[in-house]
């Protein structure tokens, strides 16, 4: 067997249109998180009489909204990241978070790469030369296309195996 690791070659980088969709997709999905939990507040106040919960969400400031935005957009990463290697942007662009030998980032590479993502302006920070963003960067990940980094990866683990006798 051979001792080479694969190294991720940067044609594999997901293109800015890619990750510019994966930002609105993944937006999207936040908002519509952030409905859920009204709703869900909202019928644990009408169930359980807490009118206070109503009284909360009548009175969130744009302050607490921001902070509800942030907190909710670093769990969804988190989680989704985490547990898939993508987001449900990336599930529908074909794309997956990559570390530089290809594979799944471990969890303290996603929570640096979600905790980045409260930088202002990083959703678009992609859009600079080289094709990745701040929390990319900061966290040593790639956003790569799946299937192609899957047959990458295959033909390169199949070309280190010429040569190699096989031990019965």
């Amino acid at each position: 067997m051979s001792n080479s690791t694969y190294i991720l070659d940067e044609k594999l980088l997901a293109s800015k249109g890619q990750r510019f969709l994966n930002y609105l997709l993944d937006n999207i999905m936040v908002l519509a998180l952030l409905f859920v939990l009204g709703v869900i507040l909202g019928l644990i106040g009408s169930l359980f009489e807490l009118h206070g919960i109503f009284v909360w969400l009548d009175n969130i400031g744009d302050l607490e909204g921001r902070l509800i935005f942030i907190l909710i957009t670093i769990v969804y990463y988190a989680v989704t990241e985490g547990i898939f290697g993508r987001s449900l942007g990336k599930l529908i662009t074909g794309t997956i978070v990559v570390d530089e030998n290809g594979v799944k980032p471990d969890f303290a590479d996603i929570l640096k790469r979600s905790f980045s993502r409260i930088i202002p302006f990083d959703g678009l920070s992609f859009l600079g030369n080289s094709g990745r963003g701040w929390h990319d960067s900061i966290s040593d990940t790639y956003v790569v296309n799946k299937k192609e980094l899957e047959e990458e990866v295959k033909v390169f683990h199949e070309f280190n195996l010429i040569g190699n006798n096989e031990v019965i």
